[in-house]
């Protein structure tokens, strides 16, 4: 699958620098180490799905078991943005941290989006369902509820539909800190703070 022209004839200011695409289940912790990992670098970005989710004021469908034709256009469109928006600021040497949940054969369509020019790098946030499930009851905004996804549920459609590319980490028994540490050491980021 060729990735879709997204309109960039080339790096602006010098070499592209490395997209870290995060993704898990709601709860895994992308948003954390996104943002932990971003925070170690002088020049990084951290995009966030969830605010391009929110970007859709009036009529937005949420995704959910039944998955709905509309929710799915939507999950689309977001994920397009996304590469979109990691192609255009690699390209101007920022490290970029792209992080949404980014399920089953979505994967391998977006880190296609961001076409062969990039070194992309996939990082699968995957603790175990229980733990998940944990954070979500700590948090304000919770993502399961009723009829919706249970992280139970959802954590086996994704440990079943998606494919196996990039680095799975057990972050069950790791700390946020830990997780940016380990994923730092794999990808040989060095972080310049």
């Amino acid at each position: 699958m060729s990735a879709p022209a997204l309109g960039f004839s080339g790096p602006g200011s010098g070499s592209c620098a490395p997209v870290v695409v995060v993704t898990g289940i709601p709860g895994s912790g992308k948003s954390t180490v996104g943002a932990l990992l971003a925070g170690r670098h002088d020049r990084a970005v951290l995009i966030e799905g969830d605010v391009l989710r929110r970007m859709v004021v009036s009529g937005r469908v949420e995704m959910s078991p039944a998955r709905d034709p509309q929710a799915l256009l939507q999950y689309r469109l977001r994920l397009r943005h996304l590469a979109y928006l990691a192609r255009s600021y690699a390209a101007e040497g920022f490290l970029v941290i792209a992080e949404d949940n980014i399920l089953g054969g979505h994967l391998e369509e977006f880190v296609a989006m961001l076409g062969d020019t990039l070194t992309v790098h996939v990082v699968v946030l995957a603790p175990r369902a229980e733990v998940v499930s944990g954070r979500d009851a700590a948090r304000t905004h919770q993502a399961y509820g009723e009829g919706g996804w249970g992280a139970e549920a959802l954590d086996t459609v994704f440990r079943e539909e998606t494919p196996r590319i990039g680095h799975w980490l057990d972050t069950s028994g790791q700390s946020a800190a830990e997780t940016v540490e380990e994923i730092c050491h794999l990808l040989k980021l060095d972080g310049d703070r």
